[in-house]
């Protein structure tokens, strides 16, 4: 499932936000409290679930397809274009996206990356689990991966631009690792500067605001 150009250069051009939480402009009330909410839910940067490596689902029942639903429901609810389970502490290979606001919810279970191109393309990246933190990271180009939908059905995905990014994220997440792990040790450093100062300004506006 490729994105167009346009759409690529429409995120990429966007206001810094989230990668999976898509591109967040002003907002109103209503939307922002249903937003801060399920952020509460998504495990944040020291939480040990981040750096475990999710287990390969084995039962396709009611429980697995009401958890891919209750992930859908929190990334839609969060402004989101990706979630991995992780992020909400389950330890399962699951994963969704929506990438398109057009496209329907894609969830891939036990994903498995078939192919990825020699080709690579460099472009911001945050992430829910990383408040305030974006940075720059490089990575193939198009992928193709294997996996099982909710159903169990055997599937096949082939994606480019900014769809094999958010599944590319997402994977990542199924086996422990964050952008920070994907970037160099100095462009660490200032991400986490920048969150700290972020933090302080929020907590700052927020407490203006009692």
């Amino acid at each position: 499932m490729a994105e167009t150009d346009e759409l690529i250069e429409s995120e990429q051009d966007a206001p810094p936000e989230e990668l999976e939480g898509g591109r967040v402009e002003e907002l109103d009330s209503e939307t922002r409290a249903r937003r801060d909410a399920a952020l509460r839910h998504v495990r944040k940067l020291g939480d040990p679930v981040l750096r475990a490596s999710a287990l390969p689902v084995e039962r396709f029942d009611e429980l697995l397809r009401s958890e891919i639903e209750r992930m859908g429901e929190l990334m839609g609810d969060a402004l989101g274009i990706g979630l991995a389970a992780t992020q909400i502490g389950i330890l399962n290979r699951v994963l969704v996206y929506r990438a398109d606001p057009e496209e329907p919810l894609t969830a891939l279970v036990n994903p498995v990356l078939e192919f990825s191109s020699e080709e690579t393309e460099t472009a911001s990246e945050g992430c829910l689990s990383i408040p305030f933190v974006h940075v720059e990271v490089e990575r193939p180009a198009e992928v193709r991966v294997r996996a099982r939908d909710a159903q169990g059905e055997e599937l096949q995905v082939h994606a480019s631009g900014l769809t094999a990014r958010v599944i590319q994220h997402e994977m990542d997440h199924l086996d422990g690792v964050l952008i920070l792990d994907r970037i160099s040790r100095e462009a660490r450093k200032q991400a986490m500067r920048d969150m700290r100062e972020a933090q302080e300004v929020s907590a700052g506006e927020l407490a203006g605001a009692a």
